[in-house]
C-alpha cells in the first residue's frame, strides 16, 4: 500500500512539474486572424465546408452538417482494429496527457472549454484528416457513395479549408494519433507523406521537393506549407539598410530600363534572384487558382506572428510592385513567370493590389535584391541611353514647337504687311 501511494505521489508530482514546464516554454502557433485584415475579405480566412479545431468548431449550420461525415470517417479508421474500444482508450489517454499543451498553442484561449468536450473535439478532427488522407492516397478504401469523392468540387473545398491559420491542429496532435490508430497494411507512408500527397495540387514547387519538405517538423499543416515555399539559399543581406530602396519600378519599367525576366527553376517559390550580369531577374513560377490568394493570405497573417520569417509577406510586396496594371501581368506571363486562365489579367492585377494592401512590410526579405536592382538602373548603358533618348527626346520636341511657332509669326507679319501695302495703293 505504501508503494502504491509513493507511485500516485511521484506521478502526481511529475504532473505538476510537467504543467509548469509546458507553461514556461509556452508556444503559440495557432492564432485568430487580427480584425483589421478579417474585415478586408472575412471569406478569405473562414471555413466554408469543415471547421477543423476549436476556433470555428460548430459555428454555423453549414459547419455542422460536416460533422457527420466526421464521425464516419472516425468510425471507419478506428474500426479497422477489432477491439474499438482499446483504440479509443489508447488515443484519449494520449490527449488527455497533451490537453494542456495542445491548449497553449491556441493561446489557452479555451479554458473554459470543458476537457471532455475538448479532447473529444480534436480526437474526431484528427481521426477525420487522417481517414481523409489514406482514402485519397489508398483508392480501394473509398466507398462508392462517400460524399466527399462523389461531390463535384467538395474535396477541393476541403483543401482550401484546411490550409487556414484558424483551421490547424498542431502536428505532434496528428503525428500521436496516427502512431495509435490502425493504419491499414497497405499504407507505408507517414502522415506528413500522405499530407504532401493531399495537398501537393496547391503548393507550387517541385513535386519531389514537396515531399522532402513535408517530412520536416513544423507547427501545423499551414507551417509545412509555408516550409515548402520558403527560400532555400541563404539571405543574402543588403549593403546598406540604413538607407534601403523603398519600392520596386513595375516589371513593364524595368524593362525599359534593360531589365530582362526568366522563369527560375529552382525548387521554392520565394528563390527569386536577380544576376548583374545580363540583368536578369529570376522568379519561379506561380499557378494562380483559386485558392491562390488564400493561401498567401494565411501565410502572411501567420507570418505576422513569427518573428524571424517574414519571406512570404515580402513576396506578395516584391510582386506587387511588379504588378501595376494587365500589361504588367502579360509581360509576366509571356515570360512563364506567372500562370494563369486566359483573359484573367485583372483578376491578377487585383490580387496582388489586395494582398499589398495587407502587407506591413517589418523586415523586407528581398532588401538586397532591391538594392541591385536599383544599382543596375543607374549603371547599366541601357538606363543611361534611355534616359538620353528620353531627354533628347524632349528637348527636339520643345525645339521643334518653338520653330514652327516661329515660322508662323514670321509668316503672319508677312501677310499682314503684304495686306497693308495692297490696301495703301488700292486707296490712293
Amino acid at each position: 500500500m505504501k508503494g502504491e501511494e509513493e507511485d500516485q505521489d511521484d506521478h502526481k508530482l511529475v504532473s505538476k512539474m510537467k504543467k509548469e514546464i509546458e507553461n514556461a516554454s509556452k508556444l503559440e502557433f495557432i492564432f485568430r486572424i487580427r480584425p483589421e485584415s478579417r474585415s478586408k475579405n472575412e471569406q478569405a480566412y473562414t471555413p466554408a465546408k469543415v471547421s477543423i479545431g476549436p476556433f470555428h468548431h460548430e459555428a454555423n449550420d453549414t459547419l455542422k452538417k460536416m460533422e457527420h461525415q466526421k464521425w464516419t470517417y472516425a468510425a471507419s479508421l478506428l474500426h479497422r482494429r477489432p477491439n474499438l474500444e482499446a483504440s479509443l482508450d489508447a488515443c484519449v489517454k494520449a490527449l488527455k496527457e497533451s490537453e494542456h499543451r495542445i491548449k497553449n498553442c491556441y493561446g489557452n484561449q479555451f479554458t473554459n472549454f470543458k476537457s471532455n468536450d475538448f479532447v473529444q473535439m480534436i480526437l474526431v478532427d484528427c481521426c477525420f484528416i487522417i481517414e481523409l488522407f489514406l482514402k485519397f492516397s489508398i483508392k480501394g478504401l473509398r466507398r462508392r457513395n462517400d460524399t466527399i469523392f462523389t461531390t463535384s468540387g467538395l474535396l477541393y473545398d476541403l483543401r482550401r479549408d484546411m490550409i487556414l491559420l484558424e483551421n490547424q491542429i498542431p502536428l505532434f496532435v496528428f503525428q500521436q494519433i496516427f502512431h495509435i490508430v490502425p493504419v491499414p497494411p497497405q499504407c507505408t507512408m507517414s502522415f506528413n507523406q500522405l499530407a504532401s500527397r493531399f495537398f501537393k495540387n496547391m503548393v507550387p514547387g517541385d513535386l519531389e521537393y514537396l515531399h522532402e519538405k513535408f517530412n520536416q517538423e513544423g507547427y501545423h499543416l499551414l507551417d509545412l506549407i509555408r516550409r515548402c515555399i520558403i527560400p532555400a539559399h541563404p539571405r543574402v543581406l543588403p549593403r546598406d539598410p540604413s538607407t534601403p530602396p523603398e519600392d520596386l519600378d513595375s516589371a513593364r519599367r524595368l524593362q525599359k530600363a534593360g531589365i530582362k525576366f526568366k522563369r527560375g527553376w529552382t525548387y521554392s517559390l520565394l528563390d527569386v534572384t536577380f544576376h548583374h550580369i545580363g540583368g536578369v531577374l529570376t522568379i519561379p513560377q506561380l499557378e494562380i487558382h483559386e485558392c491562390t490568394e488564400d493561401i498567401l493570405r494565411n501565410l502572411i497573417a501567420l507570418e505576422t506572428h513569427l518573428e524571424d520569417s517574414h519571406q512570404t509577406t515580402s513576396y506578395a510586396f516584391l510582386m506587387r510592385c511588379l504588378v501595376k496594371d494587365k500589361k504588367d501581368v502579360k509581360l509576366l506571363g509571356d515570360r512563364h513567370v506567372l500562370k494563369y486562365d486566359d483573359g484573367k489579367e485583372e483578376d491578377v492585377v487585383n490580387m496582388f493590389k489586395k494582398l499589398g494592401e495587407e502587407v506591413t512590410l517589418k523586415d523586407n526579405y528581398y532588401l538586397r535584391l532591391f538594392e541591385q536592382v536599383d544599382d543596375y538602373k543607374t549603371k547599366s548603358l541601357h538606363a543611361k541611353w534611355e534616359r538620353l533618348t528620353t531627354g533628347y527626346a524632349k528637348k527636339t520636341t520643345v525645339s521643334f514647337v518653338v520653330f514652327v511657332v516661329a515660322i508662323l509669326l514670321v509668316v503672319f507679319t508677312i501677310v499682314g504687311v503684304f495686306f497693308s501695302v495692297l490696301s495703301f495703293f488700292l486707296h490712293r
